[in-house]
C-alpha cells in the first residue's frame, strides 16, 4: 500500500545539551539538529538520546514522530513560528497526524519497519524550550501531542524516504481516541477496556489506563456501598 500523502518533512536528531528558561540552566534531549538520515535500531537511532531515561526512550518510543500540519496551528495560535523540530521530534511528518494513525499500525518508512505504540505524554520541557508557557496545556486541549513507533526491522530513513503502510491495525484505535480518553473523557470505562485489549499498546500507557481503570472501578464499588 502506497502512502502517496504520506512525507517526511525533516528529519532530526540530537544528544542532551544544557539549555536556559529565564536565566536557569536545565539539561534536556529536546533541542535536535536536522540531518540528511537516521540509523534506526531496535532500541534507539543513532547519535540520538534523552537525557531522563525513567520517562522518555527505550524500545517502545525509538522514534518520536510529530505532525507538520501542528505548526501552521501553532504559528497561528501564538503569531510565532515555531523553530523545525520544536516538539524535539525525530521524524515531521505530513499526512499523519494523530487522528490519521492507530496503535499497531505498522508502516516501512525508508528501509525500516516501524509500529505506532503511543501517544507522546507531554511534559513542560516543551514551555521551556519554546519560551511559551501556556503551550503544553494547549497540547493537552487539542491532543497534539505527537507519538512513538517501535522498530520491527532496523534500517536507515532517508530525507526522500517513501513512507509505505504496511498494515492497518483491525480495531483502529487512533491517537486522538486514547489521549481524548485518558484527558478529557476519564469515566468512559468501556472506551478505556477497549483501550487496554490493544496487545500492541505500550506498557507505559497500559499502566497508565489500568491506573484510571482502577480508580473508576474502586468509586463504583463505593458508591454502591
Amino acid at each position: 500500500m502506497n502512502s502517496l500523502n504520506h512525507e517526511i518533512v525533516w528529519l532530526s536528531k540530537g544528544t542532551p545539551s544544557t539549555l536556559t528558561y529565564k536565566g536557569k540552566e536545565y539539561k534536556s534531549g529536546i533541542a535536535k539538529n536536522q540531518v540528511s538520515e537516521l540509523n534506526v535500531t531496535l532500541n534507539g537511532i543513532i547519535g540520538d538520546d534523552v537525557e531522563n531515561h525513567e520517562f522518555h526512550g527505550g524500545s517502545e518510543r525509538v522514534i518520536c514522530v510529530y505532525a507538520y500540519e501542528h505548526y501552521g496551528f501553532w504559528g497561528q495560535l501564538y503569531q510565532h513560528i515555531l523553530p523545525k523540530a520544536a516538539f524535539g521530534e525525530n521524524l515531521t511528518l505530513k499526512g499523519m497526524t494523530e487522528s490519521d494513525v492507530n496503535i499497531g499500525d505498522i508502516y516501512q518508512i525508508g528501509e525500516a519497519i516501524v509500529q505506532v505504540s503511543q501517544g507522546r505524554f507531554p511534559c513542560s520541557t516543551i514551555n521551556k524550550y519554546t519560551n511559551i508557557p501556556t503551550l503544553l496545556n494547549k497540547i493537552i486541549e487539542h491532543g497534539y501531542t505527537g507519538y512513538f513507533f517501535r522498530v520491527l526491522e532496523e534500517g536507515t530513513i532517508y530525507s526522500n524516504s517513501s513512507i509505505k503502510l504496511l498494515e492497518k491495525h483491525p480495531k483502529g484505535l487512533s491517537i486522538s481516541t486514547i489521549h481524548h480518553t485518558f484527558f478529557h473523557d476519564k469515566e468512559n470505562i468501556r472506551q478505556i477496556e477497549a483501550i487496554l485489549s490493544l496487545d500492541t499498546l505500550s506498557k507505559e500507557w497500559k499502566n497508565r489506563l489500568n491506573k484510571l481503570h482502577n480508580s473508576i472501578t474502586k468509586n463504583s464499588d463505593k458508591s454502591l456501598r
